[in-house]
């Protein structure tokens, strides 16, 4: 390993979250507009240079990879680029390699995934009821999810349901979500909606804080300290009844930025320190230009642009997101 990642505030960077396409099956309410405008080829990053990307973050101290989109698994030939980028885990320059994924195609590349090294799936599943799946997501498919995450599991794939919390949507299915997931065996991480990207509707009808959530799921359930810990911004308690694992992300009611060591690249090469600021470097122009050295810099150069913490805040005026860019372009 050469240089570590460390940005000015001492944090180790060792967490890389890296969007494969911008493109996916869903439509979810708070994430995209119905008619969105996906990128041209030409400014998406090859699988080769998604590869080369990744390898360079690694030498610099990377120990978890995280695939995101979009939904990765609609990007064609994705599982070359798992297949290249799992040498890292055999040569143990990798811990973890992982994905985020909605679970639509998880019942043709579940098994795939977990011979290739990967342990743990994100899978974003924001209501049980066909009727409230098919009015978040725009298409509906619910049977097609469930599938997907029964095959995940048959391949002993670790499985964490992220749910996003919708005020007068999803609010009084999230105990009911608890439960499930505890009898599934799957870990659950509520997450409050973000102002990112132009949706086509006004977040303040959305969002619905977690400490509310927190306080009604107390009323039902015994929630436990935890001291369980991932490299991610949730923070986790043990609910007694069902023995299972519940996480609460709060990026507007409380800033968890104070240990953070993620940064985000696009699928376009363009590297985010955080995903609510806007500073970011591009990264496609080196890829591109065959300078591994101004590739090297530029991501020194990054470590000095890192904030502090984020800015998110739902702008109740204005009714527009503190970020434009869509969380599909980012990646979660």
């Amino acid at each position: 390993m050469t240089r570590p990642l460390i940005d000015k505030y001492g944090r180790h960077v060792s967490y890389l979250r890296v969007s494969v396409t911008d493109r996916c099956d869903f439509r979810c309410t708070y994430c995209m507009a119905e008619s969105m405008i996906f990128l041209p080829k030409s400014e998406v990053l090859t699988l080769e240079e998604l590869d080369q990307l990744c390898s360079a973050f690694i030498a610099r101290g990377v120990r978890k990879l995280r695939l995101t989109g979009g939904e990765p698994l609609v990007r064609r030939g994705i599982m070359d680029l798992i297949r290249d980028l799992s040498r890292h885990l055999e040569s143990g320059a990798l811990d973890e390699l992982t994905m985020t994924t909605n679970g639509s195609q998880l019942a043709t590349y579940a098994d795939d995934l977990a011979r290739l090294g990967v342990k743990r799936l994100n899978i974003s599943l924001d209501s049980l009821d066909h009727q409230k799946f098919a009015e978040i997501t725009r298409r509906g498919r619910l049977e097609q999810v469930l599938s997907g995450l029964e095959a995940a599991k048959q391949a002993g794939l670790k499985i964490k349901i992220n749910t996003v919390a919708l005020r007068n949507f999803n609010e009084d299915e999230i105990s009911r979500l608890v439960a499930w997931c505890g009898k599934e065996g799957f870990d659950l991480c509520l997450i409050e909606t973000m102002p990112l990207g132009d949706i086509d509707g006004d977040r303040t009808d959305q969002y619905l804080p977690l400490t509310a959530v927190r306080e009604r799921l107390e009323q039902e359930y015994t929630l436990i300290p935890s001291e369980y810990v991932t490299p991610g911004p949730a923070r986790y308690v043990t609910v007694a009844e069902t023995g299972g694992r519940l996480g609460f992300i709060t990026p507007l009611t409380h800033n968890f930025c104070e240990g953070c060591n993620r940064v985000r690249v696009t699928c376009t090469g363009t590297l985010y320190m955080c995903l609510g600021q806007e500073d970011h470097v591009d990264l496609r122009a080196a890829l591109r230009s065959g300078a591994p050295e101004t590739l090297d810099r530029l991501l020194d150069e990054a470590m000095l642009l890192k904030p502090k913490g984020h800015d998110f805040v739902i702008d109740r005026k204005g009714q527009k997101p503190a970020v434009g860019r869509h969380m599909s372009m980012t990646g979660g």
